[in-house]
């Protein structure tokens, strides 16, 4: 005799969401503890664990109210995964950022700076690939961006993430809270974000150096 675990097709995809979470954790387990053993390189490690980090973040965002949290979850379905918990959930970015970070710190002594713009990078990428495009959802997240990447004296004035940011906050300040960027600026802004990104990682010292 078959048991059905819903009742109609709402349930059916809760469930099938519920499963997905469950593969996502137990992979991101899986992948610190082959970094942590030196079983698989930075270069291997770090674009793998940021996909799982944005799966997750995508999931989670449409399990909102259907799950009370993701400790409780895990506890649920009797997940032994520290470190995945830690990863998706405590810290939210890759290791490799995290040594990064460290390793300005010792000459900029901005650790926390580094993290957290690297925090606001993910985040505001992440809004816009979740479709969350009006001003009043994009502003305040530039603007965090825009402030921690000043804090930071390794970069220069003219660092092109903090020029791009400050152009996009001007534009939106002259937006209403409602309005919404057209797809073509979606698109612009999420190039612009990587792009900056990128360049502000390749400005962090080595950490290996």
């Amino acid at each position: 005799m078959d048991v059905k675990l819903w009742n109609d097709k709402r349930e059916r995809e809760m469930y099938d969401n519920f499963a997905d979470l469950y593969a996502i954790i137990k992979a991101t387990e899986k992948l610190e503890k082959a970094y942590v053993r030196d079983l698989i390189t930075s270069s291997v490690y770090e674009p793998e664990c940021l996909k799982l980090i944005a799966q997750f973040k995508t999931l989670t965002s449409s399990l909102v109210g259907a799950l009370p949290s993701i400790e409780r979850f895990a506890e649920i379905y009797k997940m032994d995964c520290p470190a995945a918990l830690n990863r998706l959930v405590s810290s939210g970015i890759p290791a490799t950022y995290e040594h990064r970070a460290s390793a300005a710190a010792s000459t900029t002594g901005s650790a926390a700076v580094v993290a957290e713009c690297v925090q606001h990078f993910i985040t505001a990428m992440d809004t816009l690939k979740l479709n969350m495009v009006a001003v009043d959802q994009l502003h305040p997240i530039l603007y965090d961006l825009s402030g921690s990447l000043n804090k930071l004296g390794i970069l220069p004035p003219d660092f092109e993430g903090k020029v791009k940011m400050k152009e996009w906050i001007s534009r939106l300040a002259n937006m209403g809270a409602s309005d919404e960027l057209t797809e073509q600026q979606s698109r612009q802004l999420h190039f612009d974000l990587e792009s900056s990104y990128n360049l502000f990682m390749a400005a962090l010292p080595n950490s290996g150096a």
